[in-house]
């Protein structure tokens, strides 16, 4: 096939010039390590770059979703860009796989054009993908999820082709200013073709361009049509324009809307609902807070699971009555699906204590022990290295150390009005709260400060027994109680507990 070079073909090969000159300075500064297959189909050894999530640790049985990147400059971009969405809990923990160049012509483009002598072997390299490299990394990393493929410019071509010809290969394809140009505009061509195909597989496309000229020269437009006329049921796909950009640049935008589009059903924070759990009085209504979108999430109070006809969550939700509350986020793709329970139970107001000789208020008493731990430790079998008051002077990151220690407070606290009172709890690591021996929020173990525990409890005028048990391992601190009384219950104003209404031993 003989393919007519004009200027705008040369101007995008000087262009990949370009880019292949500045890949190799990039190398050096690339994360992860080195890793290579010697394939047979391409005849060559193939240099892969390999970054796995942070959060791995080798011998863990985790399994992560994988993202593929084309050229050597598109490595360190999209490690930095997948990092922050994955940071911000919009796309899941995962490994990267960059897939360096020998010959981005051949290895990209589907078919042979004379002014591009090595042009034309992206059925070869496509089944690399098919039948080395993925087999490879899913047989020697911690690969176990959904795979994307991420090319700019001629690895826009190959992406949209491997979309076309290996579906099943990858769940989401992010197409970068791709050459829809090449050839005579050949891929517009086969997604006329094959776009039929690709109905109900629960496969994402997302195009990025330049708006305006670029759009033209790149041949985006007439793709955008042919999508808006015959994309099939069950296939999600975007195309944007994007202003004020050039080739270079829109990648960076390319790179994050893609990864967004691709993981839009993707809620990483657990579904936060306040209380969590607690007790309900006889004819005695509560409130269920919700704070999250309403547009996804479905509930049931049987403690059934919830499905797509279960009553979608409102902002509040009333119980008058013992319930197990079960909130599920359902989403097109089912391993995306969240889902979160909270037991109420009906009872009794909690019995008030009398005020304990020598406390006085002004704020709990602490012990500050030090150890290294995953949970809690049993506080009985240890001996505290520090003890004192902590008023409002106290606070952990006072202590002797920041890491591998634990504090137990404990004092009473003064109830001056009757009704409901939520607790709530964050801490990073481990914490536990107890009213009296009765536990009321559990969040032992290591976690990080997203993860929330709260508790609604009926309360008479008089003083409560207060336990707060807490371990920091490593990393970030966070220990942070709050309560609800009856008179902001209708507000939703959590405050800390006045140290005035804190009672300690002096």
């Amino acid at each position: 096939m003989r393919i007519i070079m004009n200027n705008r073909s040369r101007l995008f090969l000087a262009i990949a010039l370009i880019f292949s000159l500045f890949g190799r300075t990039y190398a050096q500064d690339m994360p992860g390590k080195r890793d290579s297959i010697n394939s047979a189909i391409l005849n060559e050894k193939r240099v892969i770059q390999v970054v796995l999530p942070e959060k791995y640790k080798p011998g863990s049985t985790d399994k992560y979703d994988v993202l593929y990147i084309l050229d050597d400059w598109n490595i360190k971009l999209g490690y930095d860009i997948q990092r922050f969405i994955e940071n911000e809990h919009s796309m899941p923990p995962t490994i990267i796989i960059g897939v360096l160049n020998t010959d981005r012509d051949k290895d990209f483009l589907p078919t042979h054009s004379n002014g591009n002598k090595t042009s034309g072997s992206a059925d070869k390299f496509l089944k690399f993908f098919k039948d080395e490299l993925i087999p490879y990394i899913d047989k020697t990393y911690p690969a176990g999820g959904d795979n994307t493929l991420f090319g700019h410019s001629f690895g826009g071509v190959f992406v949209t082709y491997a979309l076309l010809n290996e579906p099943h290969l990858f769940t989401n394809y992010i197409a970068g200013d791709p050459s829809y140009w090449w050839d005579n505009g050949i891929m517009l061509k086969q997604v006329k073709e094959k776009l039929p195909s690709l109905a109900n597989k629960g496969k994402t496309l997302y195009i990025g361009g330049r708006e305006g000229q670029g759009m033209k020269e790149m041949n985006i437009n007439p793709m955008d049509s042919l999508l808006k006329k015959d994309a099939p049921a069950g296939f999600k796909w975007v195309v944007n324009a994007y202003p004020n950009e050039s080739h270079g640049t829109v990648r960076l935008k390319n790179f994050y809307d893609g990864l967004r589009f691709a993981n839009s059903d993707y809620g990483g924070k657990p579904i936060m609902f306040h209380p969590t759990s607690g007790i309900v009085l006889k004819d005695k209504p509560i409130k269920i807070w919700y704070f999250d979108d309403t547009t996804k999430v479905h509930y049931t109070l049987d403690g059934s699971q919830p499905s797509m006809t279960s009553p979608l969550v409102r902002p509040e939700l009333e119980l008058s009555g013992p319930a197990t509350i079960t909130f599920r986020k359902v989403t097109g793709r089912p391993k995306f699906d969240k889902t979160t329970t909270g037991e109420f139970k009906e009872g009794s107001y909690l019995a008030a204590t009398p005020l304990r000789k020598n406390y006085k208020p002004g704020g709990f008493n602490y012990a500050y022990y030090e150890g290294e731990w995953d949970k809690l430790p049993d506080f009985k079998t240890l001996t505290p290295v520090k003890e004192g008051i902590a008023d409002s002077t106290f606070s952990i990151d006072k202590l002797p150390r920041q890491n591998n220690f634990a504090v137990v407070i404990d004092g009473q606290f003064e109830i001056k009005q009757e009704g409901y009172y939520i607790f709530g709890m964050s801490s990073d690591d481990g914490s536990k709260v107890y009213l009296g021996d009765k536990l009321i929020i559990d969040l032992d173990g290591l976690h990080g400060d997203d993860v929330e525990r709260s508790y609604i409890v009926p309360l008479k005028k008089g003083f409560y027994p207060l336990r707060i048990a807490y371990f920091q391992k490593d990393g970030g601190r966070k220990l942070e109680l709050v309560y609800v009384t009856p008179d902001n219950i209708m507000k939703k104003k959590p405050t800390p507990i006045p140290y005035a209404l804190q009672y300690g031993r002096r």
